[in-house]
């Protein structure tokens, strides 16, 4: 089995290539893709290899990239649309809710719009005001929308494939934080074998409370978890990776073991994934809880200039604090 260690973020140039390779109709576009290889280098060399027909630089107009893809996918092509940044996925907001969202729906199912939408989102990077959002509750709303996202190179490369695959359309969260951060990878497992798309996945097992993430909060609280284990607690960490549909059937089940549950993200507490997780949580659970699901979050304010995002950002202390809440109760 070929495996290589990758980062992150070359782990989704891998899949992205190997998408291009695989089906002629695939196309990547969006701001800066082509010749710079994108601001974070995701696509580097993919235009030099394939042409500019098949990674296509545009003009700065997300609400024009997110339209002629919804074309080109009416057509049969899949299109591949990066949105630079988080922040900047607001102007095409109408189009991917108002249009992508839902062609299949009043087309009685007759049209397809098989296209992703790669929004390399989260803070932790330093950077200006609209670089750093955690957006993905408002697509995580909208019915009619897939939305995952990835925390490894093992699965950044896996998941963006089979986004393409997919008939439907797919945001797809990137953990800009982590692009550097390096894995293994398996290149060769057929995405017919692979981890399916939408179901969550065990990070690391646990006995005496269940710990909830995704995207860059994954390797945080794997990181609280390896501090919990000094202190004699072991914590179950859950990587939610598919965010609608949400999975929890792994989650309802660790619960039921462990009593206790906290939620981690980086996006604004307030109507945020973590109060769905938790309701659906207390539905299925109630019986088995020995405390509230707790949730830790950004708080409920814009984000912040970067001198001071690390006060702001969920941290290992801030889920540890989490975890002796639980306790207490």
């Amino acid at each position: 089995m070929a495996t290589q260690t990758l980062t992150l973020g070359k782990a989704l140039n891998a899949g992205l290539r190997k998408a291009l390779e695989n089906d002629p109709k695939v196309v990547i576009m969006g701001e800066d893709v082509g010749k710079l290889g994108g601001v974070f280098r995701i696509t580097d060399g993919l235009q030099k290899d394939f042409g500019d027909q098949r990674v296509i630089d545009t003009p700065l107009a997300e609400s024009g990239i997110i339209g002629t893809a919804v074309g080109l996918a009416i057509r049969g092509f899949r299109p591949i649309c990066e949105i630079q940044f988080d922040g900047f996925v607001f102007p095409a907001y109408d189009q991917i809710v108002t249009q992508v969202a839902k062609l299949h729906y009043r087309s009685q199912g007759k049209v397809r719009i098989p296209m992703v939408i790669r929004i390399p989102y989260g803070g932790g990077i330093g950077a200006v005001e609209h670089h750093s959002e955690s957006p993905e509750a408002y697509f995580a709303h909208t019915a009619g929308l897939k939305v995952v996202t990835c925390a490894s190179p093992q699965d950044a490369y896996v998941m963006i494939q089979q986004a393409v695959a997919s008939d439907d359309p797919i945001v797809f969260f990137e953990p800009k934080r982590r692009y550097w951060e390096k894995g293994p990878v398996e290149s060769d497992v057929p995405l017919s074998q692979a981890y399916p798309l939408h179901s969550a996945r065990v990070a690391r097992p646990g006995t005496d409370a269940t710990v909830l993430a995704y995207g860059p909060m994954v390797r945080t609280c794997l990181d609280a978890a390896t501090a919990a284990a000094e202190d004699g607690r072991e914590l179950e960490v859950i990587d939610l990776r598919t965010l609608s549909p949400l999975d929890l059937t792994a989650v309802h089940e660790s619960v039921r073991r462990t009593g206790r549950a906290v939620v981690v993200h980086e996006a604004p507490g307030n109507l945020g994934l973590g109060s769905e997780i938790a309701a659906r949580i207390t539905e299925e659970c109630f019986y088995s809880l020995e405390a509230p699901v707790l949730r830790v979050t950004g708080f409920d304010t814009p984000y912040p200039a970067s001198r001071v995002e690390e006060e702001y950002l969920p941290d290992l202390d801030r889920v540890l604090d989490a975890v002796d809440r639980a306790f207490g109760w």
